[in-house]
């Protein structure tokens, strides 16, 4: 998969994430929620177009990092909705598995750009 690709996959995930998150119910929980997992999840796009941009080795692992702290905490809120939602479970699967695999990415890249150092 090339950098384009990736890219757009970042920003399909975060779409997919707003998508799901506009139709979770109406609570105050939800809505704090709603907020924390949009902004986590639209955050990894943004943090690896920043990684595409690097100026060294050293910067690219800090900024993939960072795309890799974002999934793990889109996914904690991921099952926080799931434990409090369960009905939202069949809407959830995809989502869950396309951070899985894009956190599985991210962490190869780190492990490849660390073994380049």
């Amino acid at each position: 998969m090339d950098i384009e690709q990736l890219k757009n996959r970042f920003k399909e995930f975060a779409i997919q994430v707003i998508l799901f998150a506009r139709e979770l119910p109406k609570g105050t929980e939800y809505k704090i929620i709603q907020g924390q997992i949009i902004r986590s999840a639209s955050s990894t796009g943004a943090n690896y177009r920043a990684a595409c941009r690097a100026k060294s080795q050293a910067d690219f692992i800090n900024k993939m990092k960072i795309v890799e702290e974002e999934l793990d905490e889109t996914m904690y809120w991921l099952e926080i909705l799931a434990s409090l939602y369960p009905n939202c479970k069949k809407e959830l699967t995809p989502v869950w598995k396309e951070a899985n695999e894009l956190l599985a990415i991210t962490v190869a890249s780190i492990k490849k750009a660390r073994s380049n150092k």
